[in-house]
């Protein structure tokens, strides 16, 4: 069987001048190799590779990070968008001439939204909620904030306050109601 230098010159790819080339180069090279060996050197081609694997797998490590953040930075701007979609289909509307301001806090910062009286019950009943929306919030039904829940937590404000009472409150009898003026 003939070597591949001998199957290529026969097919008329290569000519004798890049083959003899070609077989000078590899013997130059085995040789070097062995020289570097025998002296306890390191192959530099050797080294040169592995360095060059190194970078190429350090790479592809900072190349799958990267894509993992970008992923996550996708999912959450789609999960906000899909959020933000799901509060324009199902908010109720605010009359303009609300005149009653319901205060509650978010990010620790008192805010004010004006309000109807209806309005005004069904919150302090728990049957609306406030979500957030960019920069305003919009009053949602209570099943709709529930949805809202399971994917974004910190975009639903619940106004319903849990009640605890104490068996030895004196004014345990006496109810405050939800509704009171000041």
């Amino acid at each position: 069987m003939a070597s591949l230098a001998d199957q290529l010159l026969n097919m008329g790819v290569v000519d004798k001048k890049k083959a003899k080339k070609s077989q000078h180069q590899k013997r130059k090279t085995a040789n070097k190799n062995r020289k570097a060996v025998k002296s306890g050197k390191e192959v530099q081609a050797d080294v040169m590779k592995q360095q060059l694997e190194q970078a190429a797998r350090d790479k592809q490590e900072r190349d799958l990070e990267l894509n993992k953040k970008r992923d996550t930075e996708q999912a959450q701007k789609a999960l906000v968008a899909e959020v933000g979609q799901i509060v324009d289909r199902h908010s109720i509307e605010i009359s303009k001439d609300a005149e009653l301001a319901y205060n509650f806090s978010h990010n620790s910062k008192v805010k004010k939204l004006y309000i109807s009286e209806e309005q005004q019950k069904e919150l302090t009943q728990g049957y609306l909620a406030i979500a957030v929306t960019g920069d305003s919030y919009a009053l949602i039904p209570d099943k709709i904030a529930e949805r809202i829940e399971s994917r974004l937590p910190e975009l639903v404000i619940r106004t319903q306050v849990e009640q605890t009472t104490d068996e030895n409150d004196p004014y345990a009898d006496y109810q405050i109601p939800d509704d009171l003026m000041w």
